[in-house]
């Protein structure tokens, strides 16, 4: 499916007013359109909640030249440099800041790549703006941290009633506008138990209008298509889609997962391979009871999986 096609692409907010933000978030941005200047910046915050939406949508309202690179899918350094210096070391057609919007930053290398971003935005500092978008901020290092303004997309319960109201009437119209039928307390519930990713919402409302409808059933289909996704890339050994995987799946029970994968995977491999399996998980689940960490235990548990278990 093209971006054309992938309604968060196609519906995606192209000012800043029209995204769906909480009040005081919306006004630190809109304030960079008021003066119409844009720092460095590191938008820091779960998956999606809108980062790489109101990046977007901050440049295109002031008309200014930009690319984006993700960082998980293209952090060796050598890629990075070529990109950006191609890009960064030519001016734009209206004379203008050109700008580089780096998603999930927080994927790239502490030690070798996140130094070597530093001196790109140094090197190019004249010509070319960053705006770097990470789950966790504390994983961007401090020369980072200190050649850009940190903006965190934290949501104060009090303003998350009215986001989904917002975000509600937004699905409504996009229902309407592509023929599809729903249920108004489905789709409610549905953000209700999702918020703030806002992506995923959208992402799961389009997979499953397919039927032409949107009814009850979306509440109990979208667990079984998730965990089938993550077993296809157990099966080709993306680690990068893996990673992220779990990131936008934070939301699930670390027991849950393990019993899901336990149900999914058993179909995807031979007997020898689920006797190998059963234990792999096994031990994760105890382990989780002491980790701080439950993303990289998690990680650590599908990585093993996919080199240890055959898959067929």
């Amino acid at each position: 499916m093209t971006d054309d096609f992938l309604w968060v692409e196609k519906w995606r907010p192209p000012s800043i007013s029209q995204c769906v933000l909480p009040h005081q978030l919306k006004m630190t941005f809109q304030s960079f359109v008021d003066i119409e200047k844009v720092p460095n910046l590191i938008l820091a915050g779960g998956p999606g909640v809108g980062k790489t939406t109101v990046a977007r949508a901050l440049l295109k309202q002031l008309d200014l030249d930009y690319i984006i690179i993700n960082g998980s899918m293209k952090g060796n350094i050598d890629t990075l440099r070529n990109e950006i210096q191609q890009f960064a070391s030519s001016v734009s057609f209206n004379g203008k800041r050109k700008y580089v919007i780096l998603d999930e930053a927080d994927y790239l290398n502490p030690q070798s790549t996140q130094p070597a971003l530093r001196n790109f935005m140094e090197e190019f500092s004249n010509n070319c703006g960053f705006i770097l978008t990470c789950n966790f901020k504390n994983r961007i290092i401090e020369p980072l941290h200190s050649r850009c303004s940190v903006i965190e997309f934290n949501i104060d319960k009090k303003e998350m009633q009215g986001l989904c109201s917002q975000f509600f009437r937004r699905v409504e119209n996009i229902l309407k506008i592509n023929g599809v039928e729903y249920d108004k307390q489905v789709v409610s519930e549905l953000i209700m138990k999702y918020n703030p990713d806002w992506r995923r919402i959208l992402n799961e409302l389009q997979r499953y209008s397919s039927s032409g409808k949107i009814d009850i059933g979306i509440l109990t289909v979208m667990s079984d298509e998730s965990f089938t996704s993550l077993v296809k890339m157990l099966k080709k050994q993306d680690f990068s889609g893996i990673r992220k995987w779990i990131v936008d799946n934070s939301d699930i029970e670390t027991s849950v997962l393990y019993r899901s994968l336990y149900t999914h995977a058993s179909k995807k491999m031979p007997p020898a391979s689920i006797a190998q399996m059963v234990l792999i998980l096994a031990k994760y689940q105890y382990q989780a009871a002491f980790v701080v960490d439950h993303e990289i235990n998690n990680v650590a548990c599908l990585v093993e999986l996919m080199t240890d278990c055959e898959w067929s």
